[in-house]
């Protein structure tokens, strides 16, 4: 019989739900809005509910391992409580888990979405076949994932990988953690998009101003579109997040000397634009990469050739779905099967 498990991706604004079989296939995939400021009981309930369709349409698809929610958050692994979320305002202290569970009477994993994501990109994208890796979700914030031997690694409580958050810049930018100088306040979106502003209001970027007049949808693409291009101050933005994400690949590499370290979220896209004062950061403070560096990195965008051997960086594979299939993995490999089909709550 078919194994199948679902998939949920729960943000700050979609909600994305998909029905994976245990050879990685989707079988269906579904988005709708979060509208979080409804309430989160509202939020759980629409949730639940587009579960309970998607699963109803997989009844004779096979066995279903459980539920995998991918959260953005600190999440305490053993109460299943979601203890801080910055994309989910009032969801402080939530007993998420136990909440899904009570209406859906089924197993349900919570997971914190970067880990997630490491968790999808270690089994379908640029990580198959590693047993051990690193990942950096570069999105409005940044994110971190650790496997170890096939498994998150989730630390004494489930906070591990916060590595958007390792300090780059003593006395740096102020970061909404309480800390100064984080990688997210250099290496995310949101980073980038204030770094431009700030490069405009010196009256240094005339460019970038010219285009923040022309749109106000000014973001982290058309910056990154303007360094392309050859803008001076956006190559020098884009210089920052490489250099910013770089130095803390190396201490990673330093500290555990994994095979393979993947960049993915949406910023990821704009890696022709830090990727090489990345490299050249982690060549300059990681002795270990040094001594493990392949003779050529991996393109980005192609999965690692089993012939290549030392530390890999590269850019994930699985593009925006890598927490919603590593969701679905994670009750797969929990080995917790039950009849298809839920209790209404």
């Amino acid at each position: 019989m078919t194994i199948l498990a679902i998939g949920v991706d729960l943000g700050g604004t979609n909600l994305r739900i998909a029905a994976v079989d245990s050879n990685g296939n989707v079988l269906e995939k579904i988005t709708t809005s979060t509208q979080v400021a409804r309430g989160r009981d509202q939020v759980i309930d629409e949730m639940c509910t587009a579960i309970q369709e998607v699963v109803g349409k997989q009844s004779n698809a096979g066995e279903l391992a459980g539920i995998g929610i991918g959260v953005p958050g600190i999440i305490e692994m053993q109460t299943g409580m979601l203890r801080e979320s910055p994309n989910l305002p009032g969801w402080h202290n939530y007993p998420v888990r136990d909440e899904i569970q009570r209406r859906l009477k089924t197993t349900v994993i919570l997971e914190n979405d970067a880990n997630a994501a490491a968790m999808g990109e270690k089994w379908l994208g640029a990580a198959a076949g590693v047993d051990d890796m690193c990942m950096f979700t570069l999105g409005t914030g940044v994110g971190g994932g650790l496997v170890l031997q096939g498994q998150i690694w989730h630390g004494m409580t489930g906070m591990a990988g916060e590595l958007g958050h390792i300090n780059v810049e003593p006395d740096g930018h102020p970061c909404n953690c309480g800390s100064r100088g984080c990688l997210e306040q250099y290496a995310s979106a949101t980073a980038i998009k204030r770094m431009a502003q700030e490069a405009i209001a010196e009256g240094n970027a005339p460019h970038m101003a010219r285009t923040l007049k022309e749109d106000v949808e000014f973001n982290s693409k058309m910056i990154f579109d303007l360094a392309m291009q050859g803008d001076a101050q956006a190559r020098t933005i884009f210089e920052r997040v490489g250099k910013a994400l770089g130095t803390v690949i190396a201490d990673m590499v330093n500290i555990f000397n994994f095979p393979m370290y993947v960049i993915g979220g949406g910023v990821s896209s704009a890696w022709d634009a830090f990727a090489p004062l990345m490299l050249e950061t982690v060549g300059r403070n990681s002795f270990v990469y040094r001594a493990t560096a392949p003779t050529e990195n991996i393109q980005a965008g192609n999965a690692p050739s089993r012939s290549v051997r030392g530390t890999m960086i590269t850019k994930a594979l699985l593009g925006g779905d890598a927490g919603l299939i590593g969701a679905a993995r994670l009750p797969m490999i929990a080995g917790l099967v039950s009849p298809v089909g839920f209790s209404k709550a």
